[in-house]
């Protein structure tokens, strides 16, 4: 397509934009957000909406968000979801699989392009990395599988090895920093056959060198201030986006992305 004049997000905090603060402290801004200021500045009456919500399921985004995407009737719809899913112990990988070729087809038979993500390799830093790797395998071939089906665009943070250093990712390890989104954003253009600010693909600085002891502290506060509050909602059956909501939820002309 020669340009896209509509483009609707749908996911979770990846899509939302978590944690690259907006300039102005009002919220989160991402690499979807990025993506669309960059759409709009090559069309008249560009519209977007970011439906995304942090913490949501797979079936949450499919049943909440997917319907009014499609309703919408964008160009472009990106789909992020499902590592949300693969963090709990009541994964089913057949029946998401399944849902999320339909998803697809669905979106695509709408008319809109849609553009997918494999996912980067978070195992080495999240607890239980060795049972999370296969699930992030069966995730990663499946978009990949799916994607061909349905001739989207597939964006592989899989294969960019600079989403091995920490400095893309915020301090929970586990959201992307406003370097990581950048780059996300500049993988999404590249693929959509868009030029980007080459600043956004520029290799990052090296992780900051420390010393063991201060690679424990480092560990102990984020135990304490990240991973023991998200093991609680695990097992309270709370989600960090209960009482979220989308950011932008009609297609509406881009004016502060």
């Amino acid at each position: 397509m020669a340009g896209w004049k509509s483009f609707v997000a749908v996911g979770d905090s990846f899509t939302e934009g978590l944690d690259d603060p907006r300039p102005d402290g009002q919220g989160y801004r991402g690499w979807a957000d990025l993506v669309a200021g960059t759409l709009a500045a090559r069309t008249d009456d560009f519209r977007y909406a970011n439906l995304a919500v942090r913490g949501r399921l797979f079936d949450n985004i499919v049943a909440e968000q997917v319907p009014l995407a499609v309703a919408m009737k964008p160009d472009l719809v990106s789909f992020a979801g499902g590592g949300n899913d693969a963090l709990r112990r009541s994964f089913e990988p057949d029946a998401l699989v399944a849902r999320f070729d339909r998803t697809i087809e669905k979106l695509r038979g709408a008319g809109a392009d849609v553009v997918l993500f494999r996912w980067a390799d978070l195992t080495g830093r999240m607890p239980g990395g060795k049972m999370l790797r296969p699930r992030v395998d069966l995730l990663n071939t499946a978009i990949e599988e799916v994607g061909a089906k349905h001739r989207a665009h597939v964006v592989s943070l899989w294969d960019d090895a600079e989403f091995a250093n920490p400095r893309l990712w915020s301090i929970d390890r586990l959201h992307l920093s406003p370097v990581g989104h950048r780059r996300v954003a500049a993988h999404v253009l590249t693929e959509l056959g868009i030029e980007c600010d080459p600043d956004w693909l520029a290799a990052p600085p090296p992780p900051e060198e420390l010393s063991w002891v201060s690679r424990k502290a480092a560990d102990a506060k984020w135990a304490t201030q990240h991973l023991a509050p998200w093991v609680k909602r695990r097992l309270t059956g709370k989600s960090s986006g209960d009482m979220v909501t989308a950011k932008r939820p009609e297609l509406a002309p881009l004016r502060d992305a």
